[in-house]
């Protein structure tokens, strides 16, 4: 239940407080509620999102049918924020999902781990979203805005455009990092490999690629300078066809992302259907500037466990050529599992195992037919020294049912069953993480409860 505070004193600058009777009276009722409420157990949380997650951990479902949630951050309050798009959702999941697109605020008042507080702030939606030195940043549409916004407030102040009139057409996620003065910026690229017709049987590939000089890349720009647009950045990394996870790492200092991989290798040039599933792997990202990480000449194969040269550009699967020039990936996921957002985990509630390595939610695959769409889920990859110290492994499974996936002998979801895609994920000051879902519109929390 709330806690309910007598009221408190409010001095002015030159105010002298009182001492009567009365008002010590207020201040030491105030100084025991605090005391009695910090006494109170901690509610134990209701495990009820129905995922696998290893032992010790709790997940549970925050709150629901909130459109296409996108990307969310949380606050130092505990505040959660959300950026939902308005062209993904209920329509789509088909489950009267709530309405898509905007920024949506949730609270939980009472420490049972749900939002009791759910509240629209605006905007027209998109996929970016970031809170610091008093604004929330946001993805609308095709501009990057930004609000006057302090921890606590349910509503949103003054808004300022930061960058506009983006690049329309292919991927245009546009979601971002806020650090300090700088706002770094995925634009991902208009095609799926560059070709000179766009998905067409063996279409050969423009070369020298001219969507590379203003998208497939980083650009960074002011985050506090209004009235941007795309001249006035500076490119920071490219050969990146879309990094819609992208994130800080803290502990180095550094950018990462994980790349989607392209397309259509069987459709459109003969490779087996099996190979198609898996190529090309989708890429952690160390970021540096000045770094070309090779698209669309180039993709990671699953096989080779390298960069091998595009079909487009006289490729086999197997030849290396211009690639041998490019940056490779730190670590490389099975083909198509659309990796939408990252996380380096610092908090301290979770097993030390888990400290400083990287959290990818993976949206899931549309494209791996006639084989099983797989994705749908959370991996960690640990890390140490700015490579991986191991296999990945999945850490929250059970988003999507063998049906959504296209596994035809597990029959049509059971009734009632909804069906997930994880695609934004978030630390909360109390360690605990947070995953959105666009097709329900499922918030979901994870925390440790074991010892």
């Amino acid at each position: 239940m709330p806690l309910l505070l007598p009221p408190l004193l409010t001095l002015g600058p030159d105010a002298v407080p009182e001492t009567r009777p009365s008002v010590l009276l207020r201040l030491s009722l105030c100084a025991a509620a605090l005391a009695a409420a910090s006494a109170l157990p901690a509610q134990a949380p209701a495990c009820d999102a129905g995922l696998t997650v290893p032992a010790g951990f709790c997940a549970q479902v925050v709150a629901d049918r909130l459109g296409a949630a996108r990307h969310v951050v949380v606050a130092s309050n505990g505040d959660v924020l959300i950026n939902a798009n308005p062209s993904r959702g209920g329509a789509e999941s088909g489950t009267g999902s709530g309405p898509g697109g905007g920024l949506v605020l949730l609270r939980d008042t009472n420490g049972d781990g749900k939002a009791d507080l759910v509240r629209r702030l605006g905007g027209r939606g998109g996929t970016g979203i970031a809170v610091a030195d008093g604004y929330l940043w946001a993805t609308d549409r095709n501009n990057v805005v930004r609000y006057r916004f302090a921890v606590g407030d349910t509503v949103l102040g003054a808004v300022d455009t930061i960058l506009g009139n983006l690049p329309t057409g292919g991927h245009t996620a546009y979601n971002f990092v806020v650090r300090g003065r700088v706002l770094y910026l995925n634009v991902g690229s208009r095609s799926n490999s560059c070709q000179a017709a766009d998905r067409q049987t063996r279409s050969m590939g423009v070369d020298p690629c001219i969507e590379l000089e203003g998208r497939a890349g980083i650009w960074r720009f002011d985050a506090h300078r209004p009235g941007q647009t795309m001249a006035d950045g500076r490119r920071f990394a490219s050969g990146i066809r879309n990094a819609v996870a992208l994130a800080w790492n803290e502990p180095a200092g550094e950018l990462w992302a994980v790349m989607h991989g392209r397309d259509q290798l069987a459709m459109n040039w003969g490779f087996s259907d099996a190979y198609n599933a898996e190529n090309p792997g989708e890429e952690l990202l160390r970021i540096r500037e000045g770094d070309d990480f090779g698209w669309p000449y180039c993709y990671h194969s699953m096989e080779e466990k390298k960069l091998v040269l595009a079909p487009e550009y006289g490729g086999d699967g197997k030849q290396v050529g211009r690639c041998a020039t490019k940056k490779p990936a730190v670590y490389a996921f099975p083909g198509h599992w659309a990796p939408n957002a990252l996380l380096f985990y610092t908090g301290r509630s979770f097993p030390s195992a888990y400290r400083n390595g990287a959290f990818v939610v993976f949206h899931g695959s549309w494209n791996r037919a006639p084989l099983v769409q797989d994705g749908f889920k959370v991996s960690f990859v640990p890390l140490r020294r700015g490579k991986a110290a191991g296999a990945a492994r999945t850490f929250a499974d059970g988003f999507a049912s063998e049906a959504f996936k296209g596994n035809r002998a597990a029959g049509p979801p059971a009734a009632g069953v909804r069906n997930h895609r994880p695609t934004g994920i978030a630390q909360a000051p109390d360690g605990s993480i947070y995953i959105t879902d666009d097709l329900s519109g499922t918030v979901y929390r994870i925390s440790y409860q074991g010892k």
